[in-house]
């Protein structure tokens, strides 16, 4: 299954926060309407979190916000205020990449899907975002 990954490379806005995540070259982001994702327009992918990566020093540059149920670790630059990466609700296991930090050149498509995170139960049943972290077990189809 490696096979078909690649590695992106990617970070924030002022490139103190940079990162490499390997996932197939086509992904699906998540474009969510819950209160944070709506306000700052994010629309992301998620992987496994042993597919990513924090760079060099990038986590000095880091702080995390919270609310809610405090279960999603939103991470932004200190600097810029970008946030390239976050931990997910849906996803503790994994890590949502925001597409639009990831530098030019390895994603060749991008499938927009909604979740609708006004209604957050209803949309993580339905949507089956929640396998978006979950690395395929080997020899599967």
């Amino acid at each position: 299954m490696d096979s078909e990954m690649v590695v992106h490379n990617g970070g924030c806005h002022c490139r103190n926060v940079r990162w490499r995540v390997r996932a197939p070259p086509s992904v699906v982001a998540w474009q969510c309407n819950c209160s944070i994702c709506s306000m700052r327009g994010n629309t992301h992918f998620i992987v496994p979190s042993e597919r990513f990566e924090l760079l060099r020093d990038s986590k000095q540059f880091l702080t995390t916000y919270t609310f809610g149920t405090r279960s999603a670790q939103h991470t932004f630059c200190k600097v810029c205020g970008i946030t390239s990466f976050y931990i997910p609700r849906s996803n503790p296991d994994g890590i949502a990449v925001t597409f639009r930090c990831v530098d030019p050149g390895t994603l060749t498509h991008v499938e927009i899907k909604h979740f609708d995170g006004s209604n957050w139960e209803n949309s993580y049943d339905q949507t089956g975002i929640a396998s978006c972290s979950k690395a395929p077990i080997e020899g599967s189809t």
